[in-house]
């Protein structure tokens, strides 16, 4: 084979290809409102609408809750505050490795 013959060769099948690519993504396109009318027909039969299944979807995690109370002040910075969950915060640590008490720090 020629070099032109390959490039003719090379560009018949980069067209096939975007034709064969083109009908693909009609297919899926037809295939997808097909299964959607078949849902939105399940979902009658039963009294349903798609806005009532997704309806009940559970809400997204913000993923935090509401921040746990203070258990613990720090004993001469009143704003530094520990729940008591997590990782110990340094000036804890300080205070029970000097001896002191979770209790003396209580709120």
């Amino acid at each position: 084979m020629s070099k032109d013959e390959l490039a003719k060769e090379r560009a018949e099948t980069e067209a096939r290809l975007r034709e064969l690519q083109k009908a693909e993504a009609e297919f899926d396109g037809r295939r997808l409102k097909e299964l959607k009318a078949e849902i939105e027909k399940m979902l009658a039969a039963e009294g349903f609408t798609m806005a009532d299944l997704f309806a009940g979807r559970a809400p997204k995690k913000s993923g935090g809750g509401a921040k746990a109370p203070a258990k613990y002040r720090h004993p001469e910075n009143a704003s530094k505050t520990w729940s008591g969950r997590g990782r110990q915060p340094q000036w804890f640590k300080d205070h029970i490795g000097g001896g002191g008490k979770a209790e003396d720090l209580s709120v």
